[in-house]
C-alpha cells in the first residue's frame, strides 16, 4: 500500500476513533471518518489481546491484504481504521476477507464491482 494511502500518525488514528462512525464484526471493528481528500487512507490496529508479536503481525497482514484487494472499490475521501479483535487469532484469510467486505458494505463505502455505483453514506444506522 502506497504511503499516501496509509494512516501513520497516532493523532490520525485517535481522530478517526473518536470522531468517526464505527461498525463491528466478531473479527474486526471498522472506524470511518471523511478526510476531504481525493483518496482514502487506511490504518490497522491490533492489540495485545490478539496475541504475541507474531500473531499481531499476521493479523495486520491479513487485514492489509483483504483491504488492498478491494482498494479500487472503496470510495475515496475516507480515513478508515480496522481494529482486530481477539478471535482474529484463529481466523484464516477467507474469514478476514468476508469480515472486511461485510464491514465496508455495511458502512456504505464499497462500490459495486466494475462500476462507480452509489455515493457512499457511512451512516452508522
Amino acid at each position: 500500500m502506497r504511503r499516501k494511502h496509509r494512516l501513520t500518525k497516532s493523532e490520525d488514528f485517535q481522530q478517526v476513533r473518536s470522531q468517526g462512525h464505527s461498525w463491528a464484526h466478531p473479527l474486526l471493528v471498522l472506524c470511518a471518518l471523511p478526510n476531504g481528500r481525493d483518496h482514502s487512507r487506511f490504518g490497522f490496529a491490533v492489540g495485545r489481546r490478539v496475541g504475541k508479536a507474531v500473531a499481531r503481525n499476521r493479523a495486520k497482514r491479513l487485514m492489509r491484504e483483504a483491504t488492498r484487494l478491494r482498494q479500487d472499490r472503496i470510495a475515496p475521501g475516507w480515513d478508515l481504521v480496522f481494529i482486530a479483535r481477539e478471535p482474529m487469532r484463529q481466523a484464516d484469510f477467507r474469514q478476514v476477507e468476508r469480515a472486511v467486505e461485510d464491514l465496508l458494505r455495511r458502512a456504505g463505502l464499497l462500490r459495486p464491482e466494475g462500476g462507480e455505483g452509489e455515493t457512499p453514506r457511512a451512516d452508522p444506522h
